[in-house]
């Protein structure tokens, strides 16, 4: 059995139990308390505070933990990072009030910095040769400046909307942050070893179906070659005749993030007829 803990609350919570639910892992126990077994994998889950997380893996209370990158920067535990999950991103930033003129880094030299990463915002304040008082506070650092606590924040940011509703603006990124599973590999056991194995294997077809798209178009059988070179697909798209004469339907993957860019190109080239399909798992 293979023990993963999982943030019970926040903003990576849903995101966590949603992308096992799309590896066919789901919980019995929707209350989440303490531990929960899924009913048709050997996992359990361990609902925890993102903050205890890294120290649960490392203790070896957890075999793996998801948790944003951020948090296992700040505790500083060796764990090895055994997959990059793709959502939960976000950057480290050092943000000032909107009306202050900001040139360089050493604007923060001799100020006050309210953060809830002191650990990540000292090394960062090294290794650029700053030296500032970091005031560590929990919660809604983004007020900080407001009351008076601090002169400057260092905080997630996301979009941005939180800074810029409490009068502040970015200035400089620090590090970037997604969700993570940690783990340490050379503790588990071969049999722990093998479900990880499996279970990344799943996780690693739902994400590659998140990044493509299933694309069908009828073309010309003139422009099958230009065509078929901006879609190879896979391996080769997949050309099919049509009944009426002179023209084929092509099928093939497109990445979805280079998706528009493709789509402008074959409808230049005579594509017609173009059906866009989600791809729910792609095993490769």
């Amino acid at each position: 059995m293979l023990r993963i803990a999982i943030q019970k609350s926040g903003r990576l919570s849903e995101k966590s139990l949603e992308l096992l639910s799309e590896a066919g892992i789901n919980f019995a126990n929707s209350e989440r308390k303490l531990v929960a077994k899924a009913g048709n994998f050997p996992v359990e889950a361990l609902y925890l505070r993102d903050d205890d997380i890294p120290q649960c893996v490392a203790d070896g209370v957890a075999d793996v933990g998801i948790v944003g990158e951020n948090v296992v920067m700040e505790k500083g535990y060796k764990l090895e990072v055994v997959e990059r999950l793709g959502f939960g991103k976000c950057r480290l930033s050092l943000a000032i009030p909107k009306n202050i003129d900001y040139e360089k880094l050493s604007w923060f030299n001799g100020r006050k910095i309210a953060t809830s990463y002191p650990n990540i915002l000292r090394k960062f304040l090294v290794q650029n040769g700053v030296k500032a008082d970091i005031h560590e506070i929990s919660g809604s650092v983004e007020i900080s400046t407001g009351i008076g606590i601090a002169e400057a924040i260092f905080d997630i940011v996301s979009s941005g909307s939180t800074l810029i509703s409490n009068g502040l603006k970015e200035v400089v990124e620090a590090a970037k942050s997604e969700a993570v599973m940690v783990g340490k590999n050379s503790r588990l056991t071969a049999e722990k070893k093998e479900i990880l194995d499996t279970l990344l294997f799943r996780l690693h077809a739902v994400q590659k179906g998140r990044k493509n798209k299933y694309v069908l178009l009828n073309a010309p059988l003139e422009k099958v070659d230009k065509i078929t070179a901006v879609i190879p697909g896979m391996k080769s798209p997949t050309v099919v005749p049509l009944a009426q004469s002179g023209w084929c339907s092509i099928h093939s993957v497109l990445p979805d993030n280079e998706f528009w860019e493709i789509i402008e190109k074959l409808k230049k080239l005579g594509a017609q007829g173009i059906l866009v399909m989600p791809i729910e798992k792609m095993i490769v």
